[in-house]
């Protein structure tokens, strides 16, 4: 991923501009946010570092209009994170990925798929950090395990 120098990370120029385009989106241009990623899935191209391609994708989902479309992309964030799931970034990303995947079988009307990925992201929750992201992560799959009818961690169904 990044070089080292002096014991710190070098910045990921395409993790910079996947977040500039981010920011692009969370600021409401949510069509130029979608080309923008699309071009960087391009430029990136099927035989990519994986953590790009998982991170790509896993917003080109949320630029969405159709919900298939939707489960598409968040399907692809998972599949390349499946393929670098030794990294410490791609296994914080696994919670949200799960969550996210829950979210579109949810619209999709289909709750056993939304349920099987919400307790997988619960699963994975241990990865996250105890941080602000962690604790936004953490308290949406509760929201989607409330929303489901899941008991939640420490749950029999969930061992």
């Amino acid at each position: 991923m990044a070089e080292h120098r002096q014991g710190q990370a070098a910045p990921d120029a395409v993790l910079t501009r996947i977040g500039q385009v981010v920011m692009l989106h969370h600021g409401g241009d949510r069509e130029e946010a979608r080309r923008r990623l699309l071009d960087l899935w391009t430029e990136i191209g099927e035989d990519g570092d994986a953590l790009h391609r998982c991170t790509v994708a896993h917003y080109l989902a949320d630029t969405q209009d159709d919900p298939f479309d939707e489960l598409a992309w968040d399907l692809r964030a998972l599949t390349a994170a499946e393929e670098h799931e030794s990294s410490l970034e791609v296994r914080a990303l696994y919670p949200s990925l799960h969550l996210n995947l829950a979210a579109d079988y949810v619209k999709l009307g289909r709750s056993e798929a939304a349920r099987t990925h919400v307790r997988r992201a619960r699963r994975a929750a241990g990865a996250l950090g105890d941080d602000s992201y962690g604790d936004g992560v953490r308290a949406a799959i509760s929201r989607m395990e409330l929303r489901l009818g899941e008991g939640g961690f420490g749950d029999p169904r969930w061992d």
